[in-house]
């Protein structure tokens, strides 16, 4: 499985796999205060970021992508589907901003990917089997040799 492209700037849209794509104006942000380093930059300054995302209005998304953003997304989805990233370990809200849509693009690329191919069953080889049946006599043998002797 190839790797989701990297969010360098809060501009541009996050893309999944077959042609699903997420445009900036579809998502929403909220700042609050962030706890951690920072020092008394953290008292001040909202720097932590909740990026909100309504998957259900989402234009370029098929159907199934949908479903499985939410399902993925566990906790982080609302009953609506909305989904809620968090991210505060920048001390930057820029770096933050771009953390939540690096996380919600990683999403997307998962929720996105192609549904893997059904196992085809398979029986064993013939003589795979004979192997197994061959080792597993062999097995046996050393345990009965093992035995004490009936006397």
């Amino acid at each position: 499985m190839s790797r989701p492209p990297n969010i360098r700037t809060i501009d541009e849209p996050l893309r999944g796999q077959r042609g699903n794509v997420v445009f900036p104006h579809e998502l929403g942000e909220k700042f609050v205060a962030s706890s951690g380093p920072g020092g008394q930059n953290v008292n001040k300054n909202a720097t932590a970021v909740q990026l909100r995302f309504d998957v259900p209005h989402a234009v370029k998304l098929d159907e199934r992508t949908k479903r499985r953003l939410i399902e993925m997304a566990g906790t982080r989805a609302s009953k609506d589907g909305e989904i809620i990233i968090e991210a505060q370990e920048g001390r930057r809200q820029e770096a933050n901003r771009i953390a939540a849509r690096q996380r919600l693009a990683d999403l997307l690329w998962q929720a996105s990917a192609p549904p893997p191919k059904k196992r085809r069953k398979t029986r064993p080889t013939k003589g795979s089997i004979e192997r197994r049946l061959k080792t597993k006599s062999q097995r046996g043998e050393i345990k009965r040799l093992r035995q004490t002797p009936d006397k």
